[in-house]
């Protein structure tokens, strides 16, 4: 069994707890929850490793890809390893990082992952701790309850956004299956899905990413696409897309 749901922000507990999900007492460390970005690694306290040691626990095996609220610095330290056919970061035993790119077999069908998106709740900007104003700036900023920062390597990381070897490596894997594969799983959609969610709202845009998608979705066969990130559940049925919140659906 493999279920999906979208960002849990370290709500792992509420998310996943028997009550929310009971189907789990029918699962096994062989089966999957899959959360589709911002998972909640963030800051190494004694709280969020209690929620990543109680997820561990769990009867089944939980996976995720990385999203635009995730803590770069720790993640990027981790060593890689290899996987039911790609890249991963294991958080413990059966909590797995999916890294951008790579492409798994699970459960007998192909998983193309590519996590990363890039942050709309920074119109005041990115403050960086070495600027000497940096406690000025911030002290301003926060007489507004409304005001949208983030604090470089605190609270936002450039790492939200892809480098050119990430993509590449993701068109290699994706030439090298053949183009086809049964789910792509990504924290951002395509350029054509954002614009059909979001108009004219100029708090989400197009970006690098969002046109990699885009190009993604036009060339490769895919049964299925899931993606996080806008805090809805949605379904697009022309392009076999859904967006996922708090729904947990199960897919295989």
């Amino acid at each position: 069994m493999i279920f999906v749901t979208g960002d849990t922000h370290t709500g792992w507990m509420e998310r996943l707890n028997t009550a929310a999900f009971p189907e789990q007492k029918e699962m096994t460390k062989d089966d999957f929850a899959i959360i589709l970005g911002d998972f909640g690694i963030w800051d190494n306290s004694k709280r969020e490793k209690y929620g990543l040691d109680w997820l561990d626990k769990k009867s089944f095996t939980t996976l995720f890809i990385d999203g635009n609220h995730e803590n770069y610095d720790i993640l990027d330290a981790m060593p890689v390893e290899n996987w039911n056919g790609g890249k991963v970061h294991k958080i413990r035993p059966s909590v797995i990082h999916l890294m951008r790119g790579q492409v798994y077999q699970i459960s007998g069908k192909k998983f193309f992952a590519f996590g990363g998106a890039a942050s709309h709740d920074i119109s005041d900007g990115i403050l960086d701790p070495q600027d000497p104003d940096f406690k000025h700036k911030k002290r301003m900023l926060d007489k507004d309850p409304y005001s949208m920062y983030r604090v470089n390597h605190e609270s936002w990381w450039e790492r939200e956004l892809p480098n050119l070897e990430e993509m590449e490596e993701g068109r290699r894997n994706l030439e090298n299956c053949g183009k086809k594969v049964d789910f792509i799983l990504t924290h951002s959609p395509s350029t054509s899905i954002l614009q059909k969610m979001c108009g004219e709202e100029d708090s989400y845009s197009c970006d690098i990413l969002t046109d990699y998608l885009e190009n993604l979705m036009q060339k490769v066969s895919y049964g299925h696409w899931l993606f996080g990130h806008m805090h809805v559940n949605q379904m697009f049925r022309e392009e076999r897309a859904i967006c996922l919140y708090e729904q947990i659906v199960r897919i295989v």
